[in-house]
């Protein structure tokens, strides 16, 4: 599928979403740069704005599987990725597949759950696959997680550990709707007898498949490669930043970029598009030191400043103009 179809598919996806769900355009863009990187996305937002509901209604659109799993502190790692049991009748054990076998996956709440079973994840999130009692299983494909967290600060959450947070492609925020956008919450409600609003499917998992691959069709010029770099090496030398963003976050920043001209129907990358993907992709990553903790210095503050000191190259491409 080349950039321009996978374009229009994505403004499809986006066009049902917002029928049903009243969020900004910006928050359902990062979900798909999510998508678009073949990673995964972190919604943290207080209860009741709808994470949820976002996560089943994105499924829906692009026409995939769905399982929803609830974090809790009690809750194994088998409760995730399935277990083997004993059959009677051949006398054998059977792998029971757990709720992390279907294409959407939302992990729900998931700074609620211990530690270990958090770690169960971390394989899913990279290899798209599990490990139970020395067996190795591949998940379905294409295979998306879409986790949500309570602020850190509300009773029975924790921090997620860095090396999780690294794992997610994206993390980003549905916030309040402004007040006309909540009268049109309620005015939708009104106007249907189920509590939580229905979403057309106009995608398939084939579809999903190739528009996942679109992104790598996209040109990068070198010194936007370099500017990508330069971003990161600065956040790993600013003096509040303990540390700063990995090179797989670098690579992710790359991969978010290049999803990121695929929704606006190019070929190409621009600075903007850097620009654009940089909050969502990196701003989580960072582990600030304790004195800018103290102090409540942000992590979108801290990376907004880099941006602001990194000088932004010069790049033209034909039929586009220079930047």
């Amino acid at each position: 599928m080349d950039v321009t179809d996978a374009s229009g598919a994505c403004a499809d996806v986006l066009s049902t979403l917002s029928e049903s769900i009243v969020a900004e355009d910006t928050f359902f863009e990062n979900v798909l740069l999510g998508l678009l990187s073949r990673g995964h996305v972190l919604i943290e937002d207080v209860p009741g704005t709808g994470k949820t509901l976002t996560a089943r209604s994105f499924a829906t659109a692009l026409g995939l599987s769905f399982s929803r799993v609830q974090f809790t502190p009690d809750l194994l790692p088998s409760d995730v990725t399935g277990t083997n049991v004993y059959n009677e009748g051949d006398g054998e054990f059977e792998f029971s597949e757990g709720p992390i076998f279907a294409n959407v996956v939302l992990a729900d709440e998931i700074n609620r759950a211990p530690p270990k079973t958090q770690a169960a994840l971390l394989e899913a999130m990279e290899e798209e696959q599990v490990t139970v009692d020395g067996e190795t299983y591949d998940l379905p494909s294409p295979f998306f997680m879409i986790a949500t967290q309570n602020p850190v600060e509300q009773e029975g959450n924790f921090p997620l550990p860095e090396a999780q947070l690294d794992r997610f492609v994206v993390k980003t925020a549905m916030g309040y709707p402004d007040e006309a956008g909540e009268v049109e919450l309620l005015r939708r409600r009104v106007g249907r007898t189920d509590r939580d609003p229905s979403v057309a499917t106009v995608l398939d998992p084939d579809t999903v498949g190739d528009v996942r691959t679109a992104p790598e069709d996209v040109r990068v010029d070198d010194d936007l490669l370099e500017y990508m770099a330069r971003i990161t090496h600065a956040t790993r030398t600013d003096r509040r930043v303990e540390v700063g963003v990995s090179p797989r976050g670098t690579q992710r920043l790359l991969e978010a970029t290049r999803a990121a001209a695929v929704l606006a129907g190019r070929e190409f990358v621009t600075p903007d598009d850097v620009k654009r993907v940089a909050q969502p992709v990196l701003a989580h990553r960072l582990v600030l030191t304790p004195d800018a903790k103290v102090n409540e210095v942000a992590k979108g503050d801290v990376l907004a400043g880099v941006l602001d000191r990194v000088e932004v190259p010069t790049v033209e491409y034909e039929g586009a103009p220079a930047e």
